[in-house]
């Protein structure tokens, strides 16, 4: 018997420094086209949205954050190794404990069970602008563009 599809939702944390952005680089099983998510993870029945992002983050990649604060939320319905999928995107901003991290060439490993999930790193907005490869959820590139988003 198949799984009934469900909405998952997501914490993701939408770190800036100047037009950078932090984000995962993810490629698409079906496709090999490579694509760009904020870090982040779901979040579990009776967690708040900003705990379960600094339990994922810290999970995946062992960096702490903290200052996080509520931005947005966008909604992203998708196909993935043929499945539909439909998450509730909660986007923070935030920063790392390590300032470190915020080096423009940072690269952190996401990790879960062993297995190399995505390399987290540093993107100029404008990279979305000039490539294939699409930054999700849906809408995001979006807010950033037509918001009044302070990338200082």
């Amino acid at each position: 018997m198949a799984k009934k599809p469900r909405i998952r939702v997501l914490a993701l944390a939408l770190f800036r420094q100047g037009d950078y952005i932090f984000v995962g680089e993810n490629v698409n099983p079906d496709t090999g086209q490579v694509f760009y998510r904020p870090i982040g993870g779901g979040v579990e029945f009776g967690e708040r949205a900003k705990d379960a992002l600094a339990r994922e983050i810290m999970e995946e990649t062992g960096a702490q954050v903290h200052d996080l604060r509520y931005l947005c939320t966008l909604e992203n319905v998708f196909e993935y190794l043929g499945n539909p999928g439909h998450e509730i995107c909660l986007l923070f901003d935030g920063a790392f404990v390590n300032e470190s991290h915020n080096a423009l060439d940072t690269v952190l490993q996401g990790i879960d069970d062993g297995e190399v999930l995505f390399d987290a790193v540093w993107k100029p907005i404008r990279f979305f602008q000039q490539t294939d490869s699409p930054l999700y959820p849906d809408g995001l590139l979006d807010y950033l563009l037509t918001q009044k988003v302070n990338f200082d």
